[in-house]
């Protein structure tokens, strides 16, 4: 329910290439350094989303949501669930088409404020690991 084969492929492929990555910092042992990277290497442009707002992968970073000066389309969210939701709640003020909870990142109540919004979302999915498949 929370992350249908449509949505997921509508995300990847229609919504947009511009990846604001909440969490993403310039800490190779974490997740979001290497989802970023697969991401880059699928043609999108990712936005590194840290309190210390770094430059990862070549990309400057910004320490919110609210502080990035351009449109981002999708908003990927590296932190935990219990923070999950006020990041998908400033996904939809900033304007974003797709919110994506990573694996194990779950907020019910979050996933139905933001479709009530009108915004794609999916749910304990990785997008590092969908988005090869799309070409089976």
């Amino acid at each position: 329910m929370y992350a249908d084969q449509d949505t997921i492929r509508r995300i990847l492929t229609a919504t947009g290439d511009t990846w604001a990555v909440v969490g993403l910092s310039d800490n190779p042992s974490r997740a979001a350094y290497g989802v970023a990277r697969v991401l880059q290497r699928y043609g999108k442009r990712i936005v590194p989303v840290h309190p210390k707002a770094e430059t990862v992968h070549g990309e400057q970073g910004y320490a919110s949501l609210a502080d990035i000066p351009f449109p981002v389309d999708v908003v990927d969210v590296f932190v935990n669930s219990d923070l999950a939701g006020g990041v998908a709640d400033e996904a939809v003020e900033a304007g974003a088409k797709a919110v994506w909870f990573q694996l194990d990142v779950i907020d019910e109540d979050a996933y139905g404020r933001v479709r009530a919004a009108g915004l794609d979302m999916v749910m304990n999915r990785c997008p590092a690991i969908e988005i090869p498949l799309l070409d089976d």
